[in-house]
C-alpha cells in the first residue's frame, strides 16, 4: 500500500487575480475537512485553510475559481489606523480617542472614552500596545478561569499574543493562548472566546459535546461567532505602526 506524503503545512505564493494579485498563504490543518478561503487582516493577503494532504494544484484552482469573490473582499479591506496621538480605536467595544501627554507620568490612564498615554509621542505606540495587552491578559485570565472552574477543565498557562490565524488556541496540556486584540471587541465577544477555549480543556474538538459545554456558559454563541466573522478582521487594522 502506497503511503501518502504529507504536504508542507504552510506555503506562501503570490497569485494573480482578475484584477491585481494576492499574497496567498496555504495553511494545511489536520482538522480541516474542506477548503476555506478567507481574507487576512494584512492588506492584499488571504489564507486558504486546507486538509493536510491536499495538493497545491487543487488549492490554486480553488482560489482562481473564487477570484471574483476574493478580489471584491480585498477591495473592502479597511484603512489602517496607527497608534498615534488623535487616533480613535475601539476598547471593549466602544470607540476611544488616544491622547499622548508628555506631562503625564506613570501608566496609561483611561477616563470616559479617552486613553491618555504618558511620555513622548515617539513611544506612544509601544506603551499603548503594552497597556492593551495587559488589559487583555487580566480580562481573559479572569474569564477563562471562571469558565474552566465551572466546566471542570484543568487550566494551564494563559498567554496573550498578536496571533493572526485564531482568536484563541488550547494545547493538549491545558495552556491557552489568546489574541490581545480581543480587548478591543465588546466584552461579550471576549467572554465567548474565553468560554470556547475553556471548553477545549474538556473536549479537544468541535463535537456536539463540545458545543454543549460552550452553551452552558454562553447564551447564543452563534451570534458571537458571526460577530467575529464579520467584524474580527477589522480589529487587525489598529496599531499597524507597531
Amino acid at each position: 500500500m502506497k503511503q501518502k506524503v504529507m504536504k508542507r503545512p504552510v506555503e506562501n505564493y503570490i497569485v494573480e487575480l482578475n484584477k491585481g494579485s494576492v499574497d496567498l498563504t496555504i495553511l494545511r490543518n489536520p482538522r480541516a475537512r474542506r477548503m476555506t478561503l478567507r481574507v487576512d487582516p494584512k492588506p492584499g493577503a488571504a489564507t486558504l485553510v486546507a486538509p493536510p494532504f491536499l495538493d497545491t494544484r487543487t488549492a490554486m484552482r480553488f482560489v482562481r475559481e473564487n477570484a471574483d469573490w476574493l478580489t471584491e473582499k480585498l477591495s473592502q479591506q479597511s484603512i489602517p489606523v496607527p497608534f498615534v496621538h488623535g487616533s480613535e480605536i475601539p476598547f471593549r467595544g466602544r470607540i476611544h480617542r488616544i491622547e499622548g501627554l508628555r506631562t503625564l507620568r506613570g501608566t496609561v490612564v483611561r477616563r470616559n472614552q479617552t486613553i491618555y498615554v504618558p511620555g513622548g509621542r515617539d513611544h506612544l505606540a509601544r506603551r499603548l500596545t503594552e497597556w492593551l495587552k495587559d488589559e487583555a491578559r487580566v480580562a481573559l485570565s479572569a474569564a477563562t478561569t471562571e469558565h474552566a472552574v465551572a466546566l471542570g477543565g484543568d487550566l494551564g498557562r494563559i498567554t496573550v499574543r498578536d496571533q493572526k490565524s485564531r482568536w484563541g488556541s488550547c494545547s493538549p496540556d491545558g495552556n491557552i493562548s489568546f489574541s490581545w486584540r480581543l480587548i478591543m471587541a465588546p466584552p461579550g465577544i471576549l467572554d465567548y472566546v474565553a468560554a470556547h477555549e475553556a471548553a477545549h480543556l474538556v473536549q479537544m474538538n468541535h463535537s456536539q459535546a463540545f458545543w454543549k459545554l460552550v452553551a452552558r456558559r454562553i447564551k447564543g454563541p452563534e451570534a458571537a461567532t458571526q460577530w467575529l466573522r464579520e467584524n474580527g478582521p477589522d480589529l487587525y487594522r489598529y496599531g499597524v505602526n507597531h
